[in-house]
């Protein structure tokens, strides 16, 4: 008998714990007091219709009236493999339609090294071919065409005079995902050189609105859901959006837009010179009667400058370890604009067009001296 009074005991306690650790949490609701199961639930909705305040109406009205002139873009190119068998490979990329032709923006990085077919997608899912109408790879432009009816051309705006802080508006199919829009400001404007030796940007749009793969080729808008820019690099360690994104100045690709449907090439302008930009400090070192400007070092025998009468150097000296010619005319203007390196000519022989006249300021000695250039056409590797 006492051996069985320990046992009872133990599963006397063993039963009430059970009972009201496991047996009563197990109780159905409808055991409660409390509990009511009404017909229908009250509950408290939105005020109808739903209002938004001004940011978002500005957010929204952009995208409607950018949305059906964004594109995605499949680039099919062949590839090989291991066994130097033929592979092919997609990669997807924005654009924007700029003409109810058909006309399609983009950049030429989207389109790879000679595709070998380009299907766009429009915003209401329709899918078409392409076709390649211009190329310019110096600057990272492509002009493609598709045979549709009824699009929607994109507004195209003015990046002349961007301020840092204002907001900027992105549209593009990043990861695939058609139809994103993304939100910054203008972070800076600076010259950028896209990766593995690329194109350079000259004043570059920097944003921080998300950018990611698949939204290069893809417009950057201003609030009034203008282009102002085409989205096309990244920086970034992880080769998603880091906050630093860059896109090509909408000015830029409409001075070579009609070449590259007209041509299908950019007959770029160029002065045809080497030169070296002049600081304060060389300018004194050198003598030179201006501490701005760049200095010719050589004319391309025939070209434009040469033609003009401008004169490179004669004189052998080293610049470090680098051999080049000084004594040649020192350019410190052309037309109404300074210049004082490279980047300032590029600037102006973005403005013009081979053939156009231009006008040269420039010091030959202590002399201070016009002339006028009629530009000629780059070709191959022609120096600026």
């Amino acid at each position: 008998m006492r051996s069985i009074r320990p046992i009872f005991f133990a599963l006397l306690i063993a039963g009430a714990f059970y009972y009201f650790t496991t047996h009563r949490r197990s109780v159905s609701p409808q055991s409660t007091s409390w509990v009511t199961r009404p017909s229908e639930v009250e509950i408290t909705q939105a005020a109808t219709p739903q209002s938004f305040d001004t940011e978002e109406q500005e957010n929204i009205s952009v995208y409607k009236k950018a949305l059906p002139s964004v594109v995605n873009i499949t680039s099919t190119t062949v590839g090989f493999d291991f066994f130097y068998g033929a592979v092919p490979q997609q990669g997807q990329g924005s654009g924007f339609i700029i003409d109810k032709s058909g006309h399609i923006l983009t950049n030429h990085h989207v389109l790879g090294d000679n595709p070998r077919r380009l299907e766009v997608t429009l915003s209401n899912r329709k899918k078409y071919q392409a076709e390649i109408v211009g190329l310019d790879k110096s600057h990272d432009l492509a002009v493609i065409q598709i045979k549709a009816d009824d699009l929607t051309p994109a507004v195209l705006g003015d990046s002349h005079g961007l301020q840092v802080g204002q907001k900027v508006f992105a549209i593009g199919n990043p990861f695939g995902l058609n139809g994103t829009m993304t939100r910054g400001i203008v972070s800076s404007i600076r010259s950028v050189r896209e990766p593995e030796g690329g194109a350079v940007i000259d004043e570059a749009i920097q944003t921080d609105a998300p950018i990611n793969p698949g939204n290069s080729g893809g417009p950057l808008l201003n609030s009034r859901g203008e282009v102002i820019g085409i989205n096309t690099m990244i920086l970034s360690s992880v080769g998603q959006s880091a906050g630093i994104g860059f896109a090509i100045p909408i000015n830029a690709a409409k001075a070579v837009l009609n070449d590259l449907v007209q041509f299908g090439q950019v007959r770029r302008p160029v002065l045809g010179i080497q030169s070296l930009p002049i600081g304060p400090e060389l300018a004194s070192q050198m003598g030179l009667p201006s501490d701005y400007g760049v200095l010719i070092l050589t004319v391309v025998p025939g070209g434009p400058a040469e033609r003009a009468g401008l004169r490179g150097g004669t004189e052998k000296a080293y610049l470090g370890n680098t051999p080049i010619r000084i004594g040649g005319d020192l350019i410190v203007r052309i037309d109404d604009q300074d210049v004082e390196d490279q980047q300032d000519i590029s600037h102006v022989m973005n403005q013009h067009h081979s053939g156009d006249k231009i006008k040269v300021t420039f010091f030959r000695g202590k002399n201070k001296m016009e002339v006028t250039v009629t530009l000629g056409e780059a070709r191959g590797t022609t120096k600026a």
